[in-house]
């Protein structure tokens, strides 16, 4: 069986995120490993609408092309890592139209987190977790949380420059527990698809 085939999703689209800096330390740490393929995909390259179709894809196609390209692009995956950011103790609302636009293609598929926030981003997994279970995603155990004083020492809210290397350590055991779970997961329920 090939490598699983994972997307790295940053979920904020503001001009001024943080979710560049965490996202490109979990792709290195992905990239090292042999057991996976990852590709970054920022939906800021997507330009979604708010979702507006009839129904979700389970019941219905899409009409809109951008939501039509959006769920193309996930159902190459066969993972999903998300860059989660803390919102309100949410997920971001770009995150959310962004899970809401696809359906079938999210299905039986695993995903882990790197999440941040002054709490880790806990509260946003924990919502993405069961926003997760209702499309049939399967939320890993693991995940890497940013938060406390690691998330002041990088922050540029605190005066951090977003450099993670910072940090690294404190990630390092985190980010290996996340990634094997993944890959474990991630090729379970590919077998179980084919």
């Amino acid at each position: 069986m090939s490598k699983p085939k994972i997307a790295l999703i940053i979920g904020s689209t503001r001009k001024t995120r943080f979710a560049d800096h965490p996202a490109q330390w979990m792709l290195k740490q992905a990239q090292a490993r042999d057991d996976m393929t990852v590709e970054l995909v920022d939906l800021r390259d997507f330009d979604l609408p708010l979702f507006d179709e009839m129904a979700s894809n389970m019941w219905m196609p899409s009409q809109d092309p951008k939501a039509v390209a959006w769920q193309n692009k996930i159902a190459e995956f066969d993972g999903f890592i998300f860059v989660v950011a803390e919102y309100n103790h949410s997920i971001t609302g770009s995150l959310k139209n962004a899970l809401d636009q696809a359906y079938t293609q999210w299905v039986r598929k695993p995903m882990a987190a790197i999440a941040y926030g002054s709490m880790g981003g806990a509260r946003a997994l924990e919502h993405l977790r069961g926003i997760a279970v209702e499309l049939q995603l399967v939320p890993v155990r693991n995940a890497v949380h940013i938060g406390g004083v690691d998330f002041f020492t990088v922050s540029p809210l605190a005066g951090g420059d977003g450099d993670i290397t910072k940090i690294e350590a404190n990630l390092l055991p985190a980010a290996k527990a996340t990634l094997d779970d993944l890959v474990w997961w991630a090729n379970a329920t590919k077998a179980a698809r084919g």
